[in-house]
């Protein structure tokens, strides 16, 4: 297949940025109810900010250290953290590679370069047409379906170099592609970021959940008939610790 060079993204052109709004800021009120204590609300409300405008964003620093009642240093420390927060805009299809033992022994290092080598993109690296963003993972937390490529945290399972050069094209050409387990149509980045907000999109129900790789060692289980120890009950539990204090 032809190698097709994406443009790189320039520096964020904020004016093209869609505002974080009055809505933002009742939504935001709404996650902050969820929570005994409002700070703990924060990264739930960087996820929000995030479905808005692609990223987290000054604005959204701002906005989350104004609710809080956080300094934009404390808000910006959380940010820079935790990788799922982005400092400059994601592709509507933000793309993951893991090359972590398992998944690189499999061919994740062959998968990420054919896809740096096929787009022109690296690590942290968003399209100037904005459809695609590639980041370098570490784990996807998928070892059972190695190597694995993620689009927006959604699975695509036992990937290959050229299905995942597939896949990237098909999104780019806005064809419909789903993954290989859960949801059956492929969300973009900024639904993705509204349901991490913790604003359900009613898909989590579809799809496969568990596949046969990640259920082998329970059937193997069932088949043996191998149970878990019975949970002590609080009564036994508090005397043994009782116990275990005397002795001591």
């Amino acid at each position: 297949m032809a190698r097709v060079q994406l443009d790189l993204q320039p520096s964020v052109d904020r004016s093209i940025v869609p505002p974080l709004t009055e809505t933002t800021r009742l939504e935001a009120h709404e996650i902050i109810a969820r929570y005994p204590k409002a700070r703990s609300a924060l990264l739930p409300m960087l996820h929000l900010c995030q479905s808005v405008q692609g990223y987290v964003s000054p604005d959204g620093i701002a906005l989350c250290s104004e609710e809080l009642g956080l300094t934009k240093a404390e808000v910006g420390a959380v940010a820079t953290f935790y990788t799922m927060y982005r400092r400059r805009p994601a592709g509507s299809y933000h793309v993951g590679v893991c090359t972590n033992t398992l998944c690189a022994v499999l061919g994740g290092d062959e998968i990420l370069a054919a896809l740096e080598e096929h787009t022109g993109l690296h690590h942290d690296q968003t399209s100037a047409d904005g459809t695609i963003s590639l980041e370098h993972i570490e784990c996807n937390a998928a070892c059972d379906y190695a190597p694995v490529v993620m689009v927006n945290w959604e699975f695509y399972d036992d990937q290959t170099p050229q299905s995942a050069i597939d896949l990237v094209d098909k999104l780019r050409a806005g064809e419909p592609v789903a993954p290989t387990r859960g949801p059956l149509r492929q969300c973009t980045f900024k639904e993705m970021s509204r349901v991490l907000a913790g604003f359900p999109d009613g898909l989590a129900t579809e799809g496969v959940q568990a596949g046969p790789a990640t259920l082998a060692g329970f059937e193997l289980a069932k088949e043996r008939g191998d149970l878990a120890p019975a949970y002590p009950d609080e009564a036994d539990r508090v005397q043994g610790s009782a116990q275990k204090q005397e002795d001591s």
